[in-house]
């Protein structure tokens, strides 16, 4: 069992920086993927970016070239670097862990974009 815990959201001005975290309450080997998902008030949760073995990412074709996802071993921590913010990215931003045949998500951190 595995518990993730989200903190970092917040209310950001387009065009603004946040960075999320997302702390696992256990060690979880690098080869197992971790990602962010997010979603939209009325829309269905969407994929975002994820980071996996070798430290391999992939990212959502809106968010590429301004999000950054990245990892921290010792910590038990995957990070999402998110720059030049639109109001459209205002969502409930989830962690997610896929461990062998068990997927976790944590409760989720707020991103508010708007001036």
């Amino acid at each position: 069992q595995v518990q993730l815990v989200e903190s970092g959201g917040g209310l950001v001005q387009p065009g603004g920086s946040l960075r999320l975290s997302c702390a696992a309450s256990r060690y979880i080997d690098s080869f197992y993927p971790m990602g962010w998902y997010r979603q939209a008030p009325g829309k269905q949760r969407e994929f975002v970016a994820t980071i996996s073995s070798g430290d391999s990412t992939n990212y959502a074709d809106s968010v590429k070239g301004r999000f950054t996802i990245s990892r921290d071993g010792a910590k038990n921590t995957v990070y999402l670097q998110m720059n030049s913010l639109k109001p459209e990215g205002t969502a409930v931003y989830y962690c997610n862990a896929k461990i062998a045949a068990f997927e976790y998500w944590g409760q989720g951190t707020q991103v508010t974009v708007s001036s």
